[in-house]
């Protein structure tokens, strides 16, 4: 069985779902299972309504625009007496009735409950838009399937009762699901965490023994750089699992970080290639003769650069690393470079729950500290060490570090 993935950028529009019906075409519509993200930026504007349900604004305005945007898709795709456009009132309506009975004041389970209904609704036009076309598939609820514990927006994965329930899959037939959710043992969907279809794809892939899975990105594949941000990047063909994991875990937009580990347990290929040209090969992840080792540029932005010291100038020790740890995992705030001397410790984090100020007051009870907000952390990949002066060039740099051909510097 082949699992596809296709990001918002690729189902934007009533055009963008039926590029994704000729893709599936050039590649064989038998025996795969796509995994589908919300439509365009869908979660952004659902994220939106959450923040005007907490701030007692009007969120049903934005419920109200966000659907109408989708039924202007579906009217681009079904005749107007279709039954889809009755489920796509009936999800928003959903939305709605849970926001008026809701008591919880948790915002990360209000949030999942929310956000999460873009994936159920795009898969539900794609997936009945492809039955129109008879392109024959089943659609499948993945909360039923991918089983987590209660960590609200990000959400970890009960690998046991999750394979459990994917391996019932029939492998003869085909699937349409939803990336990024899943739910508790209480049947309340938790998501993934921010960008997690990829992950929900290499789920799948592992729990039915895939043959190979695609994501489908409206870049090439895998490249030396985000062309958005640097010149004369190049294509990369064929990487090992190895290097496209350090490449996630340094910022590579293109891979979602956890996505390569389940897949690389059972040696399943992974490709990435463009939902705009299908034809062409994009790049393969995984054990190959072929695999390249080239110069690739990472640029991770909106970081926090955070330097902790003693305050009676006493080292750093296990103790005081164990505490700031601690409290960095209290406030899901994740590090993305680290650097140590005997009386402090430098941190480059990543807030996407936008905590870093708690964090710091906590802190600050058992030592000094210094914040630096919107720094970037720019890392180059198999670095060419003769060449390393001008990485530096037009950079305020606050903090570096080099290690096995791999620099890092976090800049200003």
């Amino acid at each position: 069985m082949k699992i596809f993935k296709f990001g918002g950028a690729s189902v934007k529009d009533a055009e963008s779902v039926k590029n994704v019906s000729m893709v599936l075409q050039s590649q064989g519509f038998a025996k795969c299972l796509l995994v589908i993200s919300a439509m365009g930026k869908t979660t952004n504007e659902l994220e939106k309504v959450v923040e005007l349900y907490f701030s007692k604004d009007n969120y049903q305005t934005e419920i109200e625009k966000i659907k109408r945007k989708h039924i202007e898709i579906a009217e681009g795709l079904f005749p107007e007496n279709h039954a889809v456009f009755a489920e796509i009132n009936l999800f928003f309506d959903d939305i709605d009735s849970f926001l008026r009975r809701n008591k919880s004041p948790n915002y990360n389970f209000v949030y999942d409950q929310v956000v999460s209904c873009g994936e159920m609704i795009s898969t539900k036009i794609l997936s009945e838009y492809l039955n129109e076309i008879q392109f024959t598939n089943q659609w499948l609820d993945a909360r039923d399937y991918v089983k987590t514990d209660n960590s609200y927006r990000e959400g970890v994965v009960d690998w046991t009762r999750t394979e459990e329930f994917i391996s019932s899959l029939n492998k003869e037939i085909c699937y349409v699901t939803q990336g990024f959710i899943g739910s508790d043992e209480n049947n309340f969907t938790v998501t993934l965490g921010r960008e997690g279809s990829d992950y929900s794809a290499a789920i799948f892939a592992y729990c039915l023994n895939a043959e190979a899975m695609t994501i489908w990105k409206d870049v090439p594949g895998v490249m030396t750089g985000d062309p958005r941000k640097f010149k004369d990047v190049t294509l990369l063909s064929n990487i090992s699992y190895e290097e496209a994991i350090e490449m996630a875990y340094y910022g590579a937009s293109v891979i979602h970080p956890k996505t390569l580990q389940p897949l690389q347990q059972k040696n399943i290929p992974f490709y990435v290639k463009s939902f705009v040209d299908p034809a062409k090969a994009g790049t393969k992840v995984g054990a190959s003769e072929k695999n390249q080792s080239e110069e690739s540029y990472i640029l991770k932005e909106n970081q926090t650069l955070l330097k902790i010291s003693t305050r009676d100038f006493s080292f750093i020790a296990e103790d005081h690393m164990s505490l700031i740890f601690g409290y960095l995992s209290k406030y899901k705030i994740k590090v993305s470079l680290m650097q140590n001397s005997a009386i402090s410790l430098a941190l480059c984090l990543e807030d996407k729950f936008n905590q870093v100020d708690e964090l710091n007051e906590e802190l600050q009870k058992s030592f000094e500290t210094e914040i630096v907000k919107n720094v970037s952390l720019f890392t180059v990949r198999n670095a060419k060490i003769e060449n390393i002066d001008q990485f530096y060039q037009e950079k305020s740099v606050l903090l570096e570090q080099i290690s096995k051909n791999t620099l890092q510097m976090v800049t200003q």
